[in-house]
C-alpha cells in the first residue's frame, strides 16, 4: 500500500509527525515542497499537511480527495482554517494537544481492515424474546468471515459477555472508555476488547454504573466500524435504544411467534415510527410469515424454531452457536447474507 504522505519543511513539526507515525506503525513518505507534494497527492491513503506549507499548497488548488488533515504547533490562526477548507482538509490538529488524536488517526492507516463495517442493531420485541442471544449468534456467525464485534448497549440485559462465555477475560469495558477523549483508533479498540474466536465483545463491568455517554458511544461505533467488517448492537427497548437505531444500517426486531409476542413487537415498532431497513426475526414454531409481517408492520427476514441444547451451550461458555447447523445458525446466516446483499445494492 502507498505510504502516508507528510507535507512539511518544518523540522520540529516533522520530528513530531515521524514520532507519532512510528508509534502508530505507519511508514510515511515525505514531501518538503509543494511540487513533491502534488506528485504524490492522489496516491497516498492519507495526507498530513504541515501548517508551514499549507498556504502555498492551497494556492495551487490541488484536486479534492478524502483523508487530508492539517497539523501545526499551538492554536491555529484563522488563515490556517481558511486554507484547510481550500485543500479539503477534514481536521486541523493543534499540537501538542492533539497528539493523541493524531496518533489514533495514523494507527488506522496501517490497518488493512480500515473501512466501514456493516452495523446491525438487534432489539427484543418483548422481554424474553431472545434478542441478546440472537445478537451474539449474529456476531459468532459474522466472525467466521472476518473480524466482528458485539456491543452491549442494554444495561438491563443478561450481558453479551456471559452469553458468549468471556466474562472472565481481561479487556476493555464501557467504564474504561468513559474516561477517553478524542479520536478512538480502530485497531486500538479491536485489540483491547475481550475476544473469542475472532469475535470482540464490549459490555459492562460488573457492579459499575450502567449509563452510556453519547459522545463515547459515537466514538466507539465509529472505531468499531473502521476496525470490523460487522458490528452488532444489542439494543435496549428504551428511548436511548431508539436513538442508537438511527446509527445502524439494519435493525432487527426479535419476536416470539405468540399472540402476546407479536402484539408487543407491533407496539414497539409503532412507537419507533418510520425507520430504514428494519426486519422481523421470529422465534418459535407456527405462524404464517405474511400474517406476522402484516401484524407487526415489518417484513419477516428470518424464522427459527427452538434449538435443543441452547441453554447448555451458553452455560458451557461456548456461546449460542456450537456448530453451523441448527435453526439459530441458519437464521444468522440468512440475516447476514441479506444485509450484505442490501449493502451491495446500495
Amino acid at each position: 500500500m502507498t505510504a502516508l504522505l507528510l507535507i512539511t519543511a518544518d523540522e520540529l513539526l516533522l520530528d513530531e509527525l515521524l514520532r507519532l507515525s512510528a508509534a502508530a506503525g505507519a511508514t510515511p513518505d515525505l514531501a518538503r515542497d509543494v511540487s513533491s507534494a502534488l506528485r504524490a497527492w492522489s496516491r497516498a491513503p492519507a495526507v498530513v499537511v504541515g501548517a508551514d506549507l499549507l498556504g502555498a499548497l492551497a494556492r495551487t488548488g490541488p484536486p479534492r480527495r478524502p483523508g487530508v488533515h492539517v497539523a501545526g504547533w499551538g492554536p491555529a490562526p484563522g488563515e490556517v482554517f481558511r486554507d484547510a477548507l481550500a485543500v479539503g482538509a477534514e481536521h486541523v490538529a493543534e499540537l501538542p494537544e492533539a497528539s493523541t488524536w493524531l496518533a489514533a488517526l495514523l494507527s488506522d492507516l496501517g490497518d488493512e481492515r480500515s473501512g466501514r463495517g456493516v452495523t446491525i442493531g438487534v432489539v427484543g420485541g418483548s422481554g424474553g424474546a431472545g434478542a441478546t442471544t440472537f445478537a451474539c449468534a449474529l456476531g459468532q456467525s459474522a466472525a467466521a468471515q472476518g473480524p466482528a464485534v458485539v456491543i452491549d448497549a442494554d444495561p438491563l440485559g443478561p450481558g453479551v459477555d456471559r452469553v458468549l462465555g468471556v466474562e472472565d477475560q481481561l479487556g476493555v469495558r464501557w467504564s474504561d472508555l468513559g474516561h477517553t477523549s478524542g479520536r478512538l483508533g480502530s485497531r486500538a479498540l479491536r485489540e483491547a476488547l475481550p475476544r473469542a474466536d475472532g469475535l470482540g465483545v464490549l459490555t459492562w463491568a460488573p457492579g459499575g454504573e450502567r449509563r452510556l455517554d453519547p459522545v463515547v458511544v459515537r466514538e466507539v461505533l465509529s472505531a468499531a466500524r473502521r476496525g470490523h467488517h460487522a458490528v452488532v448492537l444489542d439494543l435496549p427497548r428504551t428511548p436511548e435504544g431508539a436513538e442508537l437505531m438511527t446509527r445502524c444500517d439494519h435493525v432487527l426486531v426479535v419476536a416470539t411467534a405468540s399472540v402476546t409476542g407479536v402484539a408487543s413487537a407491533a407496539r414497539l415498532v409503532d412507537a419507533l415510527g418510520p425507520a430504514g431497513r428494519m426486519g422481523l426475526v421470529v422465534r418459535g414454531g407456527g405462524g404464517d410469515p405474511e400474517v406476522l409481517a402484516r401484524a407487526v408492520g415489518l417484513p419477516v427476514v428470518a424464522t427459527m424454531g427452538h434449538q435443543r441444547g441452547l441453554g447448555e451451550s451458553i452455560d458451557l461458555g461456548l456461546g449460542p452457536l456450537r456448530s453451523r447447523r441448527g435453526p439459530l445458525a441458519r437464521a444468522a446466516r440468512e440475516v447476514l447474507g441479506l444485509c450484505r446483499m442490501q449493502a451491495v445494492a446500495a
